[in-house]
């Protein structure tokens, strides 16, 4: 006798399948879950890290900012300082000039010729004074062009007094402008021991 099968097979199997479509779907859906959070989580560790790289950033920032403006407070310093020395060199330099010049003005100053007045300005100088004849003067002039520190000669005035000397000359006054001339390099040996002495 043939054995006939009663139960409902289809309906059972159908149901197994759709049991395990929804373990599956289940299953899919925990895994897609799990890769989502597992992502999100890696994306959060990866900004954490980006924030903490940039808090770095910003604290080495600061600190290099304080570190320009104190470079920058000290170039400051420096120059002043630089400014200072070179004001204290200069006036080493131009200490001894005061002598050579009042030196070189009664050097240069021919027999018959005297000053009344001398004024300085930086380096110029104005000369007033009295001479027997244009002709010293012009030698004073000359005296001057050939000192070592004194240089370019101008007259400004020159006149003739009314009044004669004792010897009875009539006197000039005058009035003449100078420079004077800083020392050269080659000088310097010469002003240094000039100096020393």
């Amino acid at each position: 006798m043939a054995h006939i099968n009663l139960l409902p097979w289809r309906e059972e199997q159908r149901k197994q399948r759709q049991k395990d479509f929804v373990i599956h779907a289940v299953g899919a859906a925990a895994i897609g879950v799990l890769l989502v959070w597992l992502v999100h989580m890696q994306m959060n560790g990866m900004i954490e890290a980006q924030r903490q790289r940039n808090d770095f950033l910003t604290q080495q920032i600061s600190q290099l900012d304080h570190k320009i403006k104190k470079i920058k407070d000290l170039e400051s310093t420096k120059k002043k300082l630089l400014a200072r020395m070179h004001i204290i060199q200069r006036l080493q330099r131009s200490r001894p000039q005061s002598v050579h010049l009042m030196d070189q003005l009664v050097k240069t100053l021919p027999d018959g010729v005297y000053l009344t007045s001398i004024h300085q300005q930086g380096d110029n100088l104005q000369l007033k004074g009295v001479a027997q004849s244009n002709a010293r003067v012009s030698a004073y002039m000359r005296n001057i062009a050939n000192s070592k520190w004194l240089t370019d000669p101008k007259l400004d005035f020159i006149q003739s007094n009314k009044a004669k000397d004792q010897q009875g000359r009539r006197e000039a006054e005058f009035t003449l402008q100078a420079k004077q001339r800083a020392p050269k390099e080659d000088d310097k040996g010469a002003n240094q021991v000039a100096g020393a002495s």
